[in-house]
């Protein structure tokens, strides 16, 4: 009879906490009902996966070959142990960022889409952008509060990706954008550049 009870507070607990007001309400009429669990379960399923789908447009990530087709005899250099380190997603715990550095062709951002994909899947926040994007819209902004918003817009995501900083040089203006950014994500947020 305990066990009964309690399973019956979960339910309602998860209906409580899916908003499911009407169903909360007339909770006394529904209870023990032999259809409750598995409604709230297929409920749950589909919000997560909506949220997911939502994540994945949001990001921006774009087409990249997954990690699972990444060549690791080329080049030869590569910390393949650092970077499946960086596949548990330690660093977010402490903000800690993330450098990947290169030449051109190495596969650099595809090892960076393939964490942010990764994040996603376990419900983190993201955003892709290229640094020359990213900043050529943050200052072509003609007022202060919309750079504000637009600030805040690329700070608040777990991760941000800024694919391709090191293959143009940048106006001063862009310079501090991209330190305020940095700044404002410092200690709060992951960056992988």
């Amino acid at each position: 009879m305990a066990a009964t009870t309690i399973n019956t507070e979960v339910l309602r607990l998860r209906a409580k906490a899916l908003r499911l007001n009407g169903l909360v309400e007339h909770w006394g009429e529904i209870d023990g009902a032999a259809w409750l669990a598995p409604l709230l379960q297929w409920e749950e399923d589909e919000r997560a996966h909506r949220s997911l789908q939502r994540r994945v447009r949001a990001a921006k990530l774009g087409k990249f070959k997954s990690i699972a087709d990444f060549d690791w005899t080329w080049p030869a250099r590569i910390d393949r142990a650092a970077v499946e380190d960086l596949m548990s997603l330690t660093f977010l715990a402490d903000a800690t960022n993330v450098v990947f550095i290169g030449p051109n062709g190495v596969g650099k951002s595809t090892l960076a889409q393939n964490v942010a994909h990764h994040a996603l899947i376990q419900g983190h926040t993201v955003l892709f952008k290229s640094a020359s994007e990213m900043l050529g819209e943050l200052a072509a902004l003609d007022s202060d509060s919309a750079l504000r918003r637009r600030l805040r817009h690329y700070a608040t995501p777990d991760i941000l990706v800024i694919d391709e900083v090191g293959y143009l040089s940048y106006s001063n203006r862009h310079a501090d954008l991209l330190f305020e950014l940095i700044s404002r994500r410092y200690e709060a947020c992951s960056t992988i550049v």
